[in-house]
């Protein structure tokens, strides 16, 4: 990407979403630097999403096998920008998202993906901060001992289209039980490094908090992620293993790009 502008694809996963999808799209077209390119990624919808995605402009994509793990999947390999932004159809993302990534990535050039924060654009509103604030929270303190690092949160989300092609054949695309981005924080985050985005944060549904069964399967699909991992991501082996990792790279940049394929 180097001596030239990044271009980016934007990649939305969608089920039975058309109403959210379209104000998602709609903020993603007044963005302060468009994508040159929108992926939905239709999931077997039974509304009219795709007809929405396409009334935006935006590429559509089927992918029949359930989960959101295979449709983010088929939407990075169809991907052909420099950078791979991902958001959910829900959310609605300010308008300098697309800028802001593109700058985290021009400060922080040894990184290979990049997340951001979140805010609650629905629900009660004296509720919004704290619980969002509680949400990421308990996400970030459950995965940290698991990976050893950051996670990247799937509503927030970037990484060079290199480092996604490095660990595409290791995910776990064909299980719908998982959560598709700590998924590929385990992938990502072992060989690479991960950054953050500054600026405003990603407005997104307060869905995860409308009722105890959605977040009960939430926490069981967060916990079968983890476990999914095991017994070589077990976390005192993955900590070893990138401490050796890291060591062995300083001073070798070549060996962060190295294939990271472990399923």
């Amino acid at each position: 990407m180097t001596g030239r502008p990044s271009t980016v694809s934007v990649v939305i996963p969608v089920k039975d979403d058309s109403t959210e999808l379209a104000v998602c799209l709609a903020a993603l077209h007044a963005q302060t630097r468009p994508a040159e390119e929108i992926i939905v990624v239709d999931n077997a919808s039974s509304d009219d999403s795709a007809a929405t995605a396409r009334a935006h402009g935006a590429t559509v994509l089927s992918c029949l096998e359930p989960g959101i793990p295979a449709a983010s999947a088929a939407g990075y390999d169809a991907a052909t920008g420099d950078l791979i932004l991902r958001l959910d159809a829900d959310c609605v993302p300010p308008a300098c998202w697309i800028q802001d990534v593109i700058s985290a990535f021009e400060k922080q050039p040894q990184v290979a993906a990049v997340t951001g924060p979140a805010r609650f654009i629905d629900g009660p509103a004296l509720l919004r901060p704290p619980l969002v604030a509680a949400y990421l929270l308990a996400y970030r303190c459950f995965s940290l001992p698991a990976l050893g690092h950051q996670p990247l949160f799937g509503s927030n989300l970037a990484m060079r289209r290199e480092a996604w092609q490095s660990v595409r054949l290791g995910v776990h695309r064909e299980d719908p039980e998982i959560h598709d981005d700590l998924d590929l924080s385990f992938h990502l985050g072992e060989r690479h490094r991960l950054g953050r985005v500054r600026g405003e944060p990603m407005g997104i549904s307060m869905r995860p908090f409308r009722n105890a069964r959605s977040f009960q399967r939430r926490m069981r699909r967060g916990l079968r992620t983890v476990t999914i991992h095991w017994p070589q991501d077990f976390p005192p082996y993955r900590w070893r293993r990138m401490r050796t990792r890291r060591h062995g790279a300083e001073g070798s940049p070549a060996q962060e790009g190295r294939t990271h394929g472990h399923s």
